[in-house]
């Protein structure tokens, strides 16, 4: 009963701090960011760049592969500028990729240094067999490298590949699964935004504006209970987050995602983040002092959005980064027949590290009261 009346005086004292609709404003912006910035299907059409430097009846087979692939049949001559030259190019455009087939190799170089994108050198060997070399920028994965040692193979008529791959079986992990469209796409990381580093700011700019006024130093005399009112100031930041994720999350996918998983996750995380700000906040007197180590935090935290919209760079150092399966759960969560295994692992391994978290915070914020 007592942390129950903790919790509701600090609630009722949250919703009359700016604080608090401080964050309710940033919800709803993110909310119109997604409705009427965001569309609904990006334009998210790769560019190759190619030179074939091949014999003319190979070249004419592979354009022609391209040509019935290309959205409308028709081959486009543009100009590419690259190293403050110009340099022209035939355009395929089909529904994945935009191919330019460049027409030297000086061409193909300057491209692959001024774009900064995997490029293709395709020629034939001393043993009269086509070879292909790729520029890579080293970002790449081993599993993406492997695809580009068969894709052009394909494409340059190689049926032994062609028919080995048309007979591959194709099983779908989730059968129930639909894509996301990219608005969707785009909201496990608002949804990650507003339950990690808005709780971890949040929660340090509750703790710095009662040590700011001597409220946390006053329980040094007083009967009540440090970790009564630490876990209140955490009720608090999770209900708020769950509030303002609802309001982000319904009005862009309805009922679509998993809410009992989202609200158990959003407990665990939000239980996480919170934990860990406060443990931050253990070491500093006000939030100038802490803008340091907050801000590092927060750039970590970020780092595997890089990540998420950039598959091709997925390095397993960035998956040990908290926000990484906060956005894949997320992801699971909202998406048709995600997968809550997942989830259920990922909320157990937050609320765990969020216990340990918050009995270093405790622990913490004692030794200070008794200085």
């Amino acid at each position: 009963m007592k942390l129950w009346y903790s919790f509701s005086k600090e609630l009722k004292l949250s919703s009359k701090s700016w604080y608090f609709y401080l964050e309710l404003v940033m919800a709803i912006v993110l909310l119109l960011v997604l409705l009427f910035v965001v569309p609904e299907d990006f334009d998210s059409k790769g560019k190759e760049y190619m030179y074939l430097d091949l014999p003319q009846v190979v070249q004419d087979n592979y354009r022609k592969n391209l040509l019935e692939d290309d959205v409308d049949e028709e081959v486009e001559y543009v100009e590419l500028e690259a190293n403050d030259a110009f340099f022209p190019a035939t355009l395929y455009e089909t529904e994945e990729s935009k191919v330019y087939l460049l027409e030297s190799k000086n061409a193909l170089d300057a491209i692959t240094d001024s774009e900064r994108v995997p490029t293709v050198y395709a020629y034939v060997n001393d043993n009269n067999q086509i070879g292909f070399t790729y520029y890579l920028q080293g970002y790449e994965t081993q599993k993406l490298q492997n695809l580009l040692g068969v894709f052009h193979n394909r494409l340059a008529g190689h049926d032994v590949i062609e028919a080995y791959s048309d007979q591959l079986e194709v099983r779908r992990l989730y059968q129930n699964s639909e894509p996301l469209n990219d608005r969707e796409n785009i909201l496990p990381v608002f949804l990650t935004f507003n339950g990690s580093l808005m709780s971890l700011f949040m929660i340090a700019a509750y703790i710095f504006l009662d040590k700011g006024e001597g409220i946390i130093k006053a329980y040094a005399v007083t009967a009540s209970s440090v970790w009564h009112y630490l876990l209140s100031k955490i009720g608090v930041i999770i209900t708020t987050s769950i509030f303002t994720t609802l309001i982000i999350t319904i009005p862009i996918m309805g009922f679509q995602p998993n809410y009992p998983m989202m609200m158990l996750f959003l407990f665990t995380s939000g239980f996480f983040a919170a934990a860990l700000g406060l443990l931050l906040t253990s070491f500093y007197d006000d939030i100038v002092q802490a803008f340091g180590a907050m801000y590092i935090v927060i750039v970590i935290m970020i780092m595997p959005n890089i990540s998420y919209f950039t598959p091709s760079w997925d390095p397993d150092w960035v998956k040990i980064i908290p926000s990484y399966v906060m956005l894949q759960s997320f992801k699971d969560i909202i998406s048709i027949g995600g997968n809550m295994t997942y989830v259920l692992v990922a909320s157990a391994g937050f609320l765990s590290l969020g216990i340990g978290l918050f009995v270093l915070a405790t622990y913490r914020f004692k030794k200070t009261l008794s200085l």
